[in-house]
């Protein structure tokens, strides 16, 4: 019996010596394998937070800061309206765009953006560039003052850059402009072009000479200059007036708009990215909005609010009574608009009230009208 079980002993003791090697071997090929595999999660994870920085670090580093406007301004600072002791917003938009032929930078799109406190509203009011405004005197480019007049509204970024511009507005509003943002309206065209064009459906004909626009009857999906030529055409499409222009800007901008937010880019990396890029590329911004960090909280308002509570309308006007190519103001559903922003409330509705009041004369000008030296 004592014999039988050191037999049994030996034999476990063979079997045991002879599978060890073989079962250790297996556990450490797994151990190694996982830990290539965690190493090469871990390289992987870090190259992706590096490329991330780096397209952020790019993308920040598009957007320049408007430091001439700034100066301008804080030298005018004691004529400037108060500033809104609330959580409202008002971001003037400008569109910037050079013109080989006028040899000039000039500022025919310009829209004030307005973000209510609660962020549950936002509102854009365009301002016709033909509309006859007290403009103060500007500091120019090259170091001279323009002299204080009364002309249409577009010259005063050709006088003084967006710091004459958003002078000009706080004195015809009252409304104390809190950002500006400068848009290349070449850098529009890369936008457009990130987000695969947008489709515009064009009932005549169009052709404009002057913009290079021809478009035949039809859908059609508009990308680089085309989709350019298509917001800057005035002359020879529809009535010719800059009023049209505006509709068919803020009817662009809606379509765009409404297709970044459709088309699922602000969740998608992969779109959103060269969407990014191209947008900060084209954009000067005051120092409140240099940031990638600053404009999200802007486009994160607009993405977060309700279907239908961004509205678009123009500032209320009429064609002046002495000038056939001039507007003035529509009074008194100008002032009750400037208000609405001003005590941030629906503009709108603000409108409809005016409009069932007797109509005002707009009051004299306070600068020498000029008419003619910059058509």
């Amino acid at each position: 019996m004592q014999q039988h079980l050191k037999t049994l002993w030996a034999r476990f003791q063979a079997s045991f010596q002879a599978s060890f090697p073989a079962r250790f071997a297996a556990r450490f090929r797994a151990r190694r394998t996982l830990k290539l595999m965690c190493a090469g999660l871990a390289v992987l994870v870090g190259l992706t937070a590096v490329a991330g920085w780096l397209a952020y670090r790019r993308i920040d580093g598009n957007i320049r800061t408007d430091d001439a406007t700034a100066a301008a301004l804080a030298e005018h600072g004691a004529d400037r309206p108060d500033r809104h002791p609330g959580q409202a917003q008002n971001i003037l938009l400008l569109g910037s765009d050079y013109r080989k032929e006028a040899g000039s930078e000039r500022s025919d799109t310009v829209m004030l953006l307005h973000l209510a406190a609660d962020r549950k509203r936002a509102e854009v009011l365009s301002v016709p560039r033909d509309l006859r405004v007290d403009m103060p005197s500007c500091l120019r480019e090259d170091g001279s003052r323009s002299r204080a007049q009364n002309a249409q509204f577009n010259w005063a970024f050709q006088f003084g850059g967006a710091a004459c511009t958003i002078r000009t507005l706080e004195k015809l509003t009252g409304i104390r402009i809190d950002h500006h943002l400068i848009v290349d309206f070449k850098g529009f065209t890369k936008i457009v072009n990130a987000v695969g064009g947008v489709e515009v459906d064009v009932k005549k004909a169009e052709h404009d000479p002057n913009v290079g626009l021809d478009l035949s009857p039809g859908k059609h999906l508009l990308r680089g200059e085309t989709a350019l030529s298509y917001v800057r055409a005035r002359q020879y499409v529809g009535d010719g007036s800059d009023l049209n222009r505006i509709s068919r800007q803020q009817d662009f901008v809606n379509r765009l708009v409404a297709k970044i937010r459709g088309n699922g880019t602000l969740t998608n990396p992969a779109r959103l990215y060269p969407v990014l890029d191209a947008a900060t590329a084209s954009l000067t911004a005051d120092s409140g909005l240099d940031s990638l960090s600053e404009l999200y909280e802007v486009a994160d308002s607009l993405r977060e609010l309700p279907q239908g509570a961004l509205t678009f309308t123009t500032l209320p006007h009429h064609q002046a009574p002495d000038h056939w190519y001039r507007l003035d103001l529509e009074q008194p559903e100008a002032r009750r608009v400037f208000d609405a922003v001003k005590k941030d409330q629906p503009v709108l509705a603000a409108l409809a009230k005016a409009r069932e009041e007797p109509s005002e004369e707009n009051p004299e000008p306070e600068y020498e009208p000029v008419h003619d030296e910059y058509e």
